[in-house]
């Protein structure tokens, strides 16, 4: 079982004088090495921790299902930093656990890569080679369904989205083989694999997307249309084909759409970009480079449209209007919803820069984006200095322009970490998630919550917000003012109490399932005398 440790922080910062307070940190420990691959947060503001661990031999002594191998490795903080479960799921083999999302009913999609056939916690056969295991669970983290998606190639999951009909796209890599006719199965040496569920798991569609080379897939996200923005990392040529490049299949009892690549590469290594709609068809792609190698990481999504980011080691060369400083610097692309360009920008920590996640803050309407939240970690090409191996934040205005960057550092703060995830909440707080070791192969798990002044000026807060509203079954009940603790009280519109309930969190989940269609009316009141209210709508 995994320990919790607590210590105090202290923060540089590059730029003027620190505007944060450390929340909590958790350092979760183990004797085994960990991959840390995602923080995921819920609705109600809760966390999930997901990566792949070895299980100690403490928990194999307990009779834990283990293999000596790599599992899906989870753990839910509560919004005050608090464990509130620990799952593994195991296969016979190795498995590792790439992503996850939380879902519009509470609970989680995992999707990672298996190595592992039927036995222990897998459920199905593999397909051959390695595959994608995709387990769906509830709140508190028991197991709905799984799928085991695959070939007889190999294949590994790098994503996984909801899609605005409950449904879920899953984004992942497969190695092809060149023997066979091109077009019937694969482009190049890797191609990119996605494939469309409903939300009970039955395959609806799927895409295979690849050049004349290796396509790997890094970030996958949800477009407001019901489709999904993927950013793709290639080192592939376009494909000429005569007529529609666009091929589906009929060897399947779904569609399967074939896409070969139609841009060519400016460099070593290119960011491909790819819409897709809401079947999982091509809508558009866009490729984007210098004459080096460029290495997309992360996407988002802002009320303009999308920002892309990675790392770049090209100068100004290609469709690349910006240059580099030294070493490897941040490239940030924006692009409108048509894929057209609208800036480009290029930051530097000095050494080898790497983004690995990006959030951006919306206005309370969800109109217009007020600016982007990046995090990452500074590798040393040479000689090393003092901030190497170090969490770092980077925040961008609207324009893509810097307001600030600061680095987090830790009084118990290891020769290497390295930040995997971060996320800003709806209350302008921050989780940053990544790994902490002394040497490689001894990694703890590193959890930060920052609040900071500087964001916190830029939330527009309500009194109480309620959401979604009208509700089908259970709703998010906000509290925008600070407390302790809060009594939320629901009365029908005679003013009858019919639910009180007490809490010391800023969001709330409620059940409205036994309410009868109509309005109700929510009440908080805290500890320190305030009180708002706001209407419910039961559909």
């Amino acid at each position: 079982m995994k320990r919790f440790y607590s210590s105090a922080f202290t923060l540089c910062t590059l730029l003027g004088l620190s505007a944060q307070e450390v929340l909590w940190q958790k350092d979760i420990r183990s004797s085994t090495q960990n991959f840390l691959s995602q923080v995921t947060t819920t609705i109600d503001q809760q966390y999930l921790i997901s990566g792949s661990s070895i299980q100690s031999s403490k928990l194999q002594a307990e009779g834990s299902k283990q293999n000596n191998g790599y599992d899906f490795h989870l753990i839910k903080l509560n919004q005050q930093g608090e464990q509130v479960w620990e799952k593994y799921f195991s296969g016979q083999n190795h498995d590792y656990l790439s992503a996850s999302v939380t879902t519009q009913e509470g609970g989680f999609l995992l999707a990672g890569t298996s190595y592992s056939g039927k036995g222990l916690d897998k459920k199905e056969d593999s397909k051959g080679g390695s595959d994608i295991w995709m387990i769906r669970i509830n709140e508190f983290g028991d197991e709905l369904w799984q799928k085991t998606l695959g070939s007889s190639s190999d294949e590994e999951a790098r994503s996984v989205i909801q899609t605005t009909d409950l449904g879920f796209f899953v984004a992942g890599n497969r190695q092809s083989s060149l023997r066979e006719p091109q077009g019937t199965s694969g482009y190049g040496s890797k191609d990119v694999w996605i494939s469309r569920l409903d939300k009970n798991g039955k395959i609806l569609s799927e895409t295979v997307l690849g050049g004349k080379g290796l396509d790997e897939v890094e970030k996958m996200i949800p477009t407001r249309d019901g489709g999904a923005l993927l950013g793709i990392y290639s080192r592939s040529s376009e494909i000429r084909i005569s007529g529609s490049a666009d091929k589906s299949s009929s060897a399947t009892s779904y569609p399967v759409f074939r896409t070969a690549k139609s841009t060519d590469n400016f460099g070593e290594g290119d960011y491909w970009i790819v819409k897709l709609d809401k079947t999982g068809k091509v809508e558009w792609e866009k490729n984007y480079g210098g004459k080096g190698d460029d290495h997309i990481r992360t996407l988002a999504l802002t009320s303009a449209g999308y920002v892309i980011g990675g790392e770049s080691r090209s100068e100004r060369s290609g469709n690349k209007t910006v240059g580099i400083e030294e070493g490897t610097d941040l490239w940030l692309i924006s692009l409108n919803e048509r894929g057209d360009e609208i800036w480009q920008k290029s930051f530097n920590f000095k050494n080898r820069d790497i983004l690995m996640g990006m959030s951006v803050l919306h206005s309370a309407d969800d109109k217009s984006s007020k600016g982007i939240l990046l995090g990452g970690y500074t590798q040393a090409e040479g000689k090393i200095q003092t901030d190497d191996e170090t969490f770092w934040m980077f925040y961008l205005n609207q324009d893509g322009n810097e307001a600030w960057r600061k680095y987090v550092k830790g009084e118990s703060r290891k020769k290497e970490e390295r930040l995997s995830d971060i996320r800003l909440n709806r209350d302008g707080s921050i989780i940053l998630a990544g790994t902490s070791a002394e040497e490689l192969g001894k990694e703890n798990w590193k959890i930060v919550k920052l609040g900071d002044s500087q964001i916190n000026k830029l939330i527009e807060k309500q009194d109480i917000k309620i959401y979604p509203n009208p509700v089908s079954d259970y709703a998010y009940v906000e509290i925008g003012f600070d407390f302790k603790e809060a009594d939320i009280i629901l009365y029908d519109m005679g003013g009858r109490q019919l639910q009180s309930l007490k809490t010391k969190n800023k969001i709330t989940k409620i059940n409205t399932q036994n309410l009868i269609q109509g309005a109700y009316l929510v009440t908080i009141k805290t500890d320190n005398n305030k009180t708002a209210s706001a209407k419910l709508i039961k559909k």
